[in-house]
């Protein structure tokens, strides 16, 4: 079973953005030894004017960003992942645009800008937030593990 959809929404397929993403995916659930699970994330890459919208409907924050994570399940539910009956962790969206325009503006590759997104989304789905420094610090460190051991540097 592979552990990632990938869907195009208003933006041209693109084989570049499904091979980034399938590695980077991949080196997270061997990571989080989910690897072995009957679980995927489903990923939507869409353009500004969508997330925006997305954004809106779900968060009610009417503007664009980079990515939105909607995991399915709580934090809680996902230390007993033996006993998950669902296939779905749950979804991420990128903005292809924000990624272009971020990799651009931090100096890094687009590569770079992109496994960031996937990673930082996967994150979320897994329960993992920023909002407080300590939890900053773990998600932070977890991120730049599965980057680094991908050799995904700049």
């Amino acid at each position: 079973m592979e552990i990632t959809e990938i869907n195009f929404l208003d933006i041209e397929e693109n084989e570049k953005y499904i091979s980034i993403l399938k590695k980077v995916l991949e080196k997270c659930f061997i990571e989080e030894k989910l690897n072995n699970k009957n679980l995927y994330i489903n990923i939507v890459l869409t353009n500004p004017e969508n997330i925006r919208k997305i954004n809106k409907e779900h968060r009610n924050i009417d503007k664009e960003t980079d990515v939105l994570s909607f995991p399915m399940f709580e934090k809680e539910e996902l230390e007993n992942i033996n006993k998950l009956n669902q296939d779905i962790l749950g979804d991420i969206v990128i903005s292809i645009d924000k990624v272009q325009e971020q990799a651009k503006e931090y100096g890094h590759s687009f590569e770079r800008e992109l496994s960031y997104m996937a990673v930082h989304g996967f994150y979320h789905i897994m329960g993992y937030d920023h909002m407080e420094e300590t939890d900053k610090k773990i998600m932070r460190q977890k991120e730049e593990n599965i980057l680094k051991k991908l050799n995904i540097l700049k």
